[in-house]
């Protein structure tokens, strides 16, 4: 399976990151074991050296009293018994405050404690006899002796716990620090091996942006010159259409005005076909003139500058078109049905010359077996609902004008074809026209951003759907 750059460079990321992670995790671990270790190292120094203080002590106290009761020398109880207790007292409790979270040498130090007050009672007792005879003396001191050897044990059983606790934490340590330099340097060359890459990967992906920008621009020059060449070239073919309109409008007059000369003059002398040959010159001239008339319209429309946009009230340019077709719908005795049509901007007069083509088409090709129809709708919708507008525009409001008429109607697969120049459903015996007026609707919905579009029913009418954006702002088209 193929993968984008953009998700190539999140996985390499991801991954990273993970590694990452992991590695300080990892590290954490290590650092949490060795403070662990130390602290643990710390506190068994300590008991071990509060148990080394009382077991010292203790020996200098027995040692004090053999030595008096060698030599009765009353300075070797200097200091007494009793403070030497009190001192040995004060660095077991000592000794019990640095093991407080220790249960075990809690327990432990509970024995020493009783064996420690044995010893207390004998040093005490010891130092006051000052008669014994060398029996008991050899007895006291076969007791201390024992008491010594209890209290040795007892304080080899709690160095041994530490000494345990020490050792335990070592081997986890010394686990930890052996993967810890492996996993820093994998998950190091990892970092790097995907930094590498992700500036390789990087580094191509600007390249190449560079290079399509570079591509880009040259295609963007390229059409900004085919557009000034379209743009020159339509406005030279506009410029010929009408001036050859306006050449071909010479001979045409002088054609009538010698044909109207020709029938005032000589009518009665010519025959009867000539006369006839005469009539359909003149017919054929003015369909000429308005086939002419009708392409210097075709070429005027949707030409619009930004200065004709304004905002049109559709409402009453509805009612100017209404005005300028109300005799025609008067002798179609035509019912024209409408909405309250919102303001919307463009070029009043491409909207008014729009509006008049479509409902005098409707009035052209009604049905003469029933009375003319027209219903005009609207609603207002978003770009996105309309289903074929561009991404960039489906924010944009627009408002779609359905024209309805229940006239003639057409076939649906000449739906795209009339809106070409020149294309007629029906001959010209049926009914008048060139084959424009349509063809200037499109032109003019196009200028303006918009669609048309037509659908028709043969025998039951035509719908013709014009949607145009409420406000044109600054991509309006302009031609010519």
């Amino acid at each position: 399976m193929h993968l984008s750059v953009h998700k190539k460079i999140r996985v390499g990321f991801f991954i990273a990151l993970t590694v990452i992670i992991a590695a300080s995790v990892f590290s954490y671990l290590v650092a949490k074991n060795l403070l662990d270790n130390a602290g643990r190292l710390t506190h068994a120094i300590e008991v071990s050296k509060r148990l080394d203080v009382i077991t010292k002590q203790l020996q200098e106290a027995e040692a004090a009293l053999r030595g008096y009761n060698l030599t009765k020398d009353s300075a070797f109880l200097a200091p007494s018994m009793e403070q030497r207790c009190r001192q040995i007292e004060a660095e077991y409790n000592l000794l019990r405050q640095v093991t407080a979270e220790n249960p075990r040498q809690q327990w432990h130090l509970d024995t020493l404690h009783q064996l420690l007050t044995v010893k207390y009672q004998q040093l005490i007792a010891g130092s006051h006899n000052h008669n014994s005879t060398d029996e008991k003396q050899q007895t006291s001191v076969k007791e201390g002796e024992r008491s010594m050897d209890r209290l040795a044990r007892k304080v080899l059983d709690m160095q041994h716990i530490e000494d345990t606790q020490i050792h335990k934490k070592s081997a986890q340590f010394h686990f930890f620090s052996v993967l810890w330099v492996p996993v820093i340097f994998i998950s190091s060359l990892v970092a790097i091996l995907i930094g590498i890459y992700s500036y390789v990967i990087l580094t191509r992906e600007f390249k190449l942006q560079m290079h399509i920008e570079s591509k880009m621009k040259s295609y963007q020059r390229d059409l900004q010159q085919n557009i000034s060449l379209l743009n020159k070239s339509n406005q030279e073919l506009e410029q010929f259409a009408y001036v050859a309109s306006h050449d071909l409008q010479e001979p045409l007059r002088k054609i009538s005005t010698f044909s109207d000369r020709l029938q005032m003059k000589y009518r009665d002398q010519l025959p009867s076909d000539a006369t006839q040959l005469i009539d359909r010159m003149v017919s054929a001239v003015s369909r000429m003139r308005v086939l002419i008339n009708d392409l210097l319209i075709f070429s005027r429309a949707g030409r619009i500058m930004p200065e004709n946009i304004t905002s049109v009230d559709m409402n009453v340019l509805l009612q100017e078109v209404l005005s300028d077709l109300e005799v025609t719908l008067d002798e179609k005795n035509a019912v024209v049905k409408y909405d309250t049509l919102p303001v919307i901007e463009g070029s009043a007069t491409s909207f008014h010359q729009l509006f008049q083509n479509l409902l005098a088409n409707a009035i052209k090709f009604s049905n003469p077996d029933r009375l003319l129809e027209i219903n005009i709708h609207h609603e207002i919708l978003p770009g996105k609902e309309l289903g074929f507008v561009k991404e960039n525009r489906w924010d944009t409001p627009f408002c779609r004008i359905s024209i309805e008429d229940n006239g003639i109607g057409f076939d649906q697969t000449f739906a795209e074809r009339i809106f070409l120049i020149f294309q007629r459903l029906h001959g010209i015996s049926e009914y008048t026209g060139t084959g424009i007026g349509l063809a200037i609707c499109k032109k003019i919905v196009d200028s303006h951003n918009g669609y048309i579009m037509a659908y028709g029913y043969p025998g039951k009418g035509s719908t013709f759907v014009i949607i145009l954006p409420l406000m044109q702002g600054n991509s309006i088209d302009i031609h010519g």
